[in-house]
């Protein structure tokens, strides 16, 4: 496992365990306020701030510019759709990303800019479809997103045709393992949260499991995952299981039959793996006297729920989050960003690192090859995520001096990902585990670390 040694970005939980993973994939959706046409401004800059206050500035892409111009950040990321709670700390992430960038110089003597667009979800693949083609024909160094692993698994040939790299913050369905040379991310496979989930449940002392899952590829991916896991624990499945057929369509909103399903079947404990679908399968679910302390959730749907259930409803239930937990300083940043913006404070702060991340590792790329445009991007992801073993630096402009003086670097940034692998992969990831409190509201316990 090749880690930081300092892990200046990376704050990890007095109950941390390291956790050795051979597994795969998993997917997530939403945004915050982006535009859906280019502005003719291309930065907006913070008022002067005092010594300690940070300097944001809104780097839209003015209309006509490309990977020609500058360096264009494009975005595919969920505006609207069933995952619109992670889309503020995505956008937040590569706009906060594109602001680094540009303080510290741009990238090869050009403005980074960014042109955030809506990938919708799964349940209408045609706005994906057409975003797809828009940001194609803006001709951008990289693409960030889709959330959602079905999303990029329609779009990810669009990108790939036109050799235009796509780099994911929160995809992590199997199927994207290695799918295409122009297709990365910056998420762990499910394997990694699937062996991580399943792990907690088995340690929780529960041997029958059921599991109420959408029929999407991230939903169906991770529950596998997490059932072999069970499984190989000398646990079983006992409703939702893999090849059963028990799987409910995206986007379904009554859940009278499932839960009953479930519930006959008399499980330990209850998995469950959908989106928005969520707010409408937990309070049906209480309501069959099910004990709520004994479900679990994923990335999918661990998030604040104090505004939807009645206070208490999901106290003790507990979920998991692929990716580290920032330190506290990087969420003030990003949610500062959010604000300046001209969004709100963030809420859930998943994958907004991961976004961070992407947008900077994509950066870094075209500095170390020259040039701005997509294959360069392509060509260099992998060497300065560490895959060739270079110095460790935590900064795009710390990257980038090291790089000026003929260095092979390892960026380690806040998301505190391994090297890309040769499936164009993490090597190794952080998984959060998270419990309610009596608010509903997901409540970081620990985090473990697993090796793809």
């Amino acid at each position: 496992m090749n880690r930081s040694k300092t892990a200046s970005w990376v704050k990890l939980m007095a109950g941390t365990a390291a956790l050795a993973l051979t597994l795969a994939a998993c997917g997530s959706d939403d945004g915050d306020d982006a535009t859906d046409e280019p502005t003719d401004s291309t930065t907006e800059s913070s008022t002067p701030p005092t010594d300690s206050a940070p300097v944001f500035t809104n780097d839209e892409c003015a209309a006509g510019v490309t990977s020609a111009d500058g360096f264009k950040v494009g975005g595919i990321l969920p505006l609207t759709g069933n995952l619109a709670f992670l889309g503020p700390p995505e956008v937040a992430g590569v706009g906060l990303a594109v602001s680094d960038i540009n303080a510290a110089g741009g990238v090869n003597g050009a403005t980074a800019c960014h042109d955030i667009q809506d990938s919708g979800d799964s349940t209408d693949l045609s706005i994906s479809t057409a975003t797809a083609k828009k940001l194609v024909q803006g001709k951008p160094s990289v693409v960030i997103g889709a959330a959602s692993s079905s999303v990029s698994l329609n779009v990810v040939d669009t990108f790939a045709d036109n050799k235009i790299v796509e780099v994911s913050p929160a995809n992590t369905a199997v199927d994207l393992s290695g799918y295409s040379p122009f297709y990365f991310r910056t998420a762990p496979p499910d394997g990694v949260q699937g062996s991580a989930l399943g792990t907690l449940i088995s340690n929780d002392g529960y041997q029958k499991v059921g599991f109420l899952v959408f029929n999407d590829t991230y939903g169906t991916g991770l529950r596998d995952a997490v059932q072999a896991t069970i499984e190989a624990a000398s646990g079983t499945c006992v409703y939702g299981c893999k090849g059963d057929g028990n799987e409910f369509p995206a986007g379904q909103t009554t859940f009278s039959a499932e839960v009953q399903a479930v519930t006959a079947a008399k499980p330990d404990a209850i998995v469950v793996l959908a989106f928005d679908e969520t707010k409408s399968i937990v309070p049906e679910l209480a309501a069959s006297g099910f004990d709520m302390t004994k479900t679990y959730y994923s990335d999918g749907n661990t998030a604040d729920y104090s505004g939807d259930f009645e206070a208490g409803t999901l106290e003790g239930a507990q979920g998991t989050i692929p990716g580290a937990d920032p330190e506290s300083g990087f969420k003030e940043l990003l949610s500062g960003w959010s604000e300046f913006a001209g969004g709100d404070a963030l809420k859930d702060f998943a994958y907004g690192a991961e976004s961070y991340d992407a947008t900077i590792l994509a950066a870094l790329a075209a500095v170390k090859g020259g040039s701005n445009d997509s294959e360069t991007v392509q060509k260099n992801f992998a060497a300065v995520s560490g895959a060739t073993d270079g110095e460790e630096c935590t900064s795009f402009a710390d990257c980038v001096a090291l790089l000026d003086a003929g260095s092979e670097i390892r960026y380690a940034g806040p998301s505190g990902i391994g090297p890309i692998d040769d499936e164009n992969d993490p090597s190794s990831a952080f998984v959060g585990v998270y419990t309610f409190n009596a608010e509903n509201k997901n409540e970081l316990t620990t985090t473990v670390e697993g090796i793809k």
